[in-house]
């Protein structure tokens, strides 16, 4: 029997707040089984997310359109994902959020239309998007609808990509053609335990390969974060995730056309830190952690560090100098003493071209005594890989400084931004050894002959390897030539780079009329 339509305004509106109610209210088993993994609602998560009580939902009422496999019968609306737009901090942002209660989170036509919907508003005002992931992958039951779905997701990552920022957090599974479209996005941030991605997963694996492997290692937050370079962040919980998203998202911009948003400071621009004049040590070979350095420099040592589990002989992240955002790389020579390889090149090229689609000035902390010898990385593409970074330094146009605080030799030097790779302000250190190699193999290739000819060799060596500390092992070399535009003491660094800063805050750079460059991927 059918209901009687509702005619009066008043039994309209009823009808209103009872259909809203029904979509907004998440309860039953599916629910409590969502908490009972330590893991929040899609709507839970967004009200964690954005400021409170700014989110605007759109499509609430959306519903699938399926009758095969009997789908007709349950029809929840807005479907699998809830999306909709508010702001963090004040600034708005538009948002999806996967629900896992309902199909398991699947992605069929309806919910794609609404991922899609959003992000196109997302491009056309100019904001960010926030993906919320959780979901078993393309639904079934729609068959390769489903799979045209995900294209046209992927088709708007695409071409949202470099003009508005695009951050996923993954809190669920993710599996299958649904990691591409995260993977094309500027930020992936996953939870411990209960995050998940990968392509094909453990069974499917065990039944091709024979390999037994489970869902953490295979896919999980630290398989991701450490080994694989997929992901930028790993958080214990859900509550840290999204706290950190919002502090993510102070960093950035609204567009590429919009500079990131200034901070009041609260660090003297002028301050002085006596402690960097002894932060490196007078022997070359002797480790310490660049972290140290950015902190003693940076606005109230703030450093936000990505990729941290990954690649650690380079480092880089976000802090401010007098307010503003700056996007930080630096060697690390706590870690392989800093070399460059295949992935920290490939890790560090990645972060430099984030920072100049968003107008994020760089600034560069070199301490590196070349690129990883040995067949491993020749036979990986360490040419290829290392060429990413060198192009990716290249052709940003945004404010670009260098430090060199200790060793700077051979090719990894020019990659590291230096001058010949259009930096604009290269300082050293009084402790910068700018050459083509470290004394001792300079040596022992230019005078292999006369130290072994020599009755006391490892006397020759060492007078020689003093000579050539003294001659080449400097700032001073490169400075003659103007590669380096001043030698500073480290105390003095806070204040240089933030008057650089200022003197670079008009520049402009248009580069050469192309449709694209072709890096070496």
């Amino acid at each position: 029997m059918r209901q009687k339509p509702p005619e009066t305004f008043e039994e309209k509106l009823a009808q209103l707040h009872e259909l809203r109610a029904e979509a907004i209210h998440a309860e039953g088993p599916a629910v409590e089984k969502q908490h009972a993994k330590g893991k929040y609602t899609a709507r839970e998560r967004i009200e964690k997310l954005l400021d409170e009580g700014s989110f605007q939902e759109v499509d609430t009422f959306v519903r699938h359109r399926t009758y095969d496999f009997d789908m007709q019968k349950q029809r929840p609306w807005s479907d699998a994902v809830v999306t909709g737009h508010g702001t963090i901090d004040g600034r708005r942002v538009c948002v999806f959020s996967q629900d896992f209660t309902v199909f398991g989170g699947s992605l069929g036509e309806v919910m794609g239309e609404k991922m899609c919907k959003i992000m196109d508003l997302a491009a056309k005002i100019g904001c960010p998007v926030i993906g919320i992931n959780d979901s078993g992958g393309a639904r079934i039951q729609e068959g390769v609808v489903s799979l045209g779905a995900y294209g046209d997701v992927f088709t708007r990552n695409v071409r949202c990509s470099g003009v508005i920022p695009q951050i996923s957090l993954i809190m669920g599974p993710c599996a299958g053609g649904a990691v591409y479209s995260p993977a094309i996005t500027d930020f992936i941030l996953m939870v411990k335990e209960t995050s998940h991605m990968f392509i094909t997963g453990p069974d499917v694996i065990k039944s091709v390969t024979g390999e037994e492997v489970g869902f953490e290692e295979l896919g999980g937050a630290m398989a991701h974060n450490s080994k694989s370079g997929v992901a930028h962040f790993a958080f214990e919980d859900e509550d840290h995730a999204l706290e950190e998203t919002r502090y993510l998202f102070s960093f950035l911009p609204q567009n590429n056309l919009e500079t990131p948003p200034r901070v009041q400071p609260t660090d003297d621009p002028q301050r002085m830190d006596p402690e960097l004049d002894h932060v490196v040590p007078d022997n070359p070979n002797k480790p310490y952690d660049m972290r140290n350095v950015v902190k003693h420099i940076v606005d109230d040592g703030e450093f936000f560090e990505v990729q941290e589990h990954f690649a650690k002989n380079i480092i880089m992240g976000f802090s401010r100098l007098n307010g503003h955002a700056v996007g930080i790389v630096g060697n690390q020579p706590a870690a392989l003493a800093g070399v460059l390889d295949i992935d920290a090149s490939a890790k560090a090229a990645r972060f430099v071209r984030t920072c100049d689609a968003f107008n994020i000035p760089i600034i560069t902390f070199t301490d590196v005594p070349g690129f990883l010898p040995g067949t491993t990385q020749e036979w990986g593409g360490i040419i290829r890989h290392g060429a990413k970074l060198l192009y990716a330094y290249t052709e940003a146009t945004v404010p670009k400084i260098t430090v060199i605080t200790r060793k700077a030799y051979g090719g990894a030097y020019d990659v590291m931004a230096s001058k010949h790779l259009l930096a604009d302000f290269n300082f050293a250190w009084p402790t910068a050894e700018v050459a083509v190699m470290g004394a001792e193999g300079a040596v022992n290739i230019i005078y292999r002959r006369d130290i072994a000819s020599s009755p006391t060799p490892e006397e020759r060596r060492q007078a020689l390897m003093d000579d050539y500390k003294a001659r080449f092992a400097n700032p001073y070399v490169a400075a003659e030539r103007g590669y380096i535009d001043d030698v500073i003491v480290p105390h003095e660094t806070r204040p240089k780079l933030i008057t650089a800063l200022e003197t670079l805050s008009t520049k402009r750079d248009p580069g050469p009329q192309r449709k694209h460059g072709n890096i070496p991927l």
